[in-house]
């Protein structure tokens, strides 16, 4: 089977490449370059170039055919472009997620498959299975055995199309075990420290990266106190999904002005860092963001009344099945397993389909629900499907 893996400079896609060879795979390292502009990006943050020796490298050394790609125009109107437009409309998007959807298992994919790929391998910590259904075939996407680098989370938007030609050949191991095995094979990245930050663009100062497209502007800081949600007790005791999942609407007439900052739509609910107001006994969270005001609200704490909610909703348009079969139909229920961010625990919840979206009903009020991010649901840790946060 010919194979093209993204080489991305790092231990985990060589790895991914090495096992794959040794199984006797037609195997082909591809680098995509996504990514150009320095803009926003923290000092010491490794450039493409420096990924892109080491990917060279690593395909010498494993003696495979070696190509590279640019997809930054792609990347740039599909997942940057993206999240400028939701930052601006007051949400937090994940692009690491839209960044396998629409990139590596998209248009990477693609190019693979003009070279005459079979499938398309990742260095990703999750497991592919391929069950019958009659006479078709089913991907289930499962979760990786090692459960601090689970990354299944971040393929939640995945299609059956797209998980038909993808491959996963690390996550049955265990992160230790992948290091191991790169310095037993003296691959050249074998000690490199994994990436972080935006896929493909690094750790950023992200108003600084926003501020590419969004302008900064001054606006108040608005704190909240603990008492506002006693004068709201019935929402606070509410059973009906509609209530539950609707975050707290707020106006400066609800709380005190305690400072400025610089853009609503440069902060996400549960923030701590940039607030920039000291002298409090504990640290203030955002708990809001009001863009069309550019009212920043706060709240001090980590276990604000504010900063926590019992469900959640997503529209009808936004929600993603993985498992077509596992689709709810209006008015039905279903319990599930679910998280609202990487390397979050799973929690238990109840999914309800009503006629305009699904509703996440909670067994235990969530911190921090953040609108634009991604929920997704698992079942015995097989990813069933995902959606973007509404409210």
């Amino acid at each position: 089977m010919k194979i093209v893996v993204g080489l991305s400079g790092g231990v985990d896609s060589a790895v991914a490449a090495y096992l794959l060879k040794q199984s006797g795979h037609d195997v082909v390292g591809m680098f995509m370059q996504n990514w150009h502009d320095t803009t926003g990006t923290l000092h010491g943050d490794c450039l493409w170039e420096d990924d892109l020796d080491i990917a060279r490298m690593v395909a010498k050394k494993l003696d495979i055919p070696f190509e590279f790609v640019d997809l930054s125009g792609e990347y740039r109107k599909r997942v940057v472009d993206y999240m400028f437009a939701e930052y601006e409309k007051g949400r937090t998007p994940n692009p690491d997620v839209l960044c396998n959807r629409e990139i590596k298992f998209d248009s990477f994919m693609k190019v693979a498959r003009e070279l005459g790929a079979d499938r398309v391998a990742t260095g990703h910590y999750c497991r592919l299975e391929v069950m019958k259904a009659g006479d078709r075939e089913v991907f289930r996407l499962l979760a990786g055995i090692d459960p601090n680098k689970d990354q299944s989370y971040f393929l939640c938007q995945l299609s059956q199309e797209q998980l038909s030609k993808a491959l996963f050949p690390i996550g049955h191991l265990l992160k230790p075990e992948v290091r191991r095995i790169a310095a037993e094979q003296n691959l050249p990245n074998a000690d490199r420290k994994d990436s972080q930050g935006i896929c493909f663009v690094g750790k950023v100062d992200l108003p600084v990266f926003l501020q590419q497209k969004l302008a900064a502007k001054t606006g108040d800081t608005v704190e909240i106190m603990p008492s506002f949600y006693e004068k709201h007790a019935d929402k606070s005791s509410a059973t009906d999904p509609e209530t539950l999942a609707a975050p707290f609407k707020y106006t400066p007439e609800d709380g005190k002005k305690i400072g400025t900052h610089n853009g609503a739509h440069f902060f996400t609910t549960g923030q701590r860092k940039g607030i920039n107001i000291g002298g409090r006994a504990e640290p203030l969270f955002v708990i809001g963001a009001d863009v069309e005001t550019n009212t920043l609200y706060v709240g001090e704490g980590q276990n604000h009344p504010g900063l926590f909610r019992k469900a959640l909703f997503i529209n009808r348009a936004e929600i993603h099945w993985l498992r077509e079969d596992f689709r709810l139909s209006e008015n039905e229920t279903a319990t599930y397993d679910v998280r609202i961010r990487y390397r979050q625990p799973l929690q238990k919840a109840t999914l309800l389909m009503s006629s305009i979206g699904l509703y996440i009903l909670f067994k235990n009020a969530q911190r921090g629900i953040t609108p634009g991010q991604f929920a997704a649901w698992y079942r015995n840790n097989e990813l069933i499907g995902s959606g973007t946060i509404q409210n």
